[in-house]
């Protein structure tokens, strides 16, 4: 049963990234992307994490997405890319996919069949795992991000309020 679970959890994020791609329409874009999201959250709840599980579902499919579409809303972008910037967009992105193929293939031709399962410890993906390595291993870069967030927002409200006095 857990399979099944798994191949259509899976088949749904994969339909729906493709329909985001495929997607002319930037709010419909957004939504696949919450289908997509909510699958993973779905595939990480399967890996016995399920403090990720959570986090991606509200987060992610729920905060974030809710800001996406709210931005979208607001700025009312054009309906496609223009056809002159659409053959460098494509170069870029086949370079990029080329290198992300390489990067797999190099992963998965270094690792044997019981490489996740072995390297999986007791607990991995609870709450407790996660602020004990968050607090411990992990406070330096976990205040460096906080850090970086706080920038970006000061940032954000700084370029917000110069619009609004233009």
């Amino acid at each position: 049963m857990v399979v099944l679970i798994f191949f259509l959890l899976s088949i749904v994020s994969v339909g729906a990234i493709l329909g985001a791609l495929i997607s002319r329409n930037q709010a419909y874009t957004a939504l696949f992307l919450v289908l997509a999201l909510s699958g993973l959250a779905g595939l990480f709840g399967l890996l016995d994490a399920p403090f990720i599980a959570v986090v991606q579902l509200i987060i992610y499919a729920g905060a974030i997405m809710v800001l996406f579409i709210f931005v979208i809303m607001l700025i009312r972008l054009p309906e496609g890319i223009p056809p002159e910037k659409k053959k460098g967009t494509i170069i870029v992105a086949a370079v990029l996919g080329l290198a992300l193929g390489i990067e797999v293939y190099s992963a998965l031709a270094g690792s044997s069949p019981g490489a996740l399962v072995a390297t999986q410890g007791a607990g991995l993906g609870h709450p407790t795992a996660i602020g004990r390595l968050l607090l411990t291993d992990y406070l330096y870069p976990f205040e460096l991000t906080s850090v970086l967030l706080l920038a970006a927002l000061v940032g954000a409200l700084i370029l917000a309020k110069k619009r609004e006095a233009s």
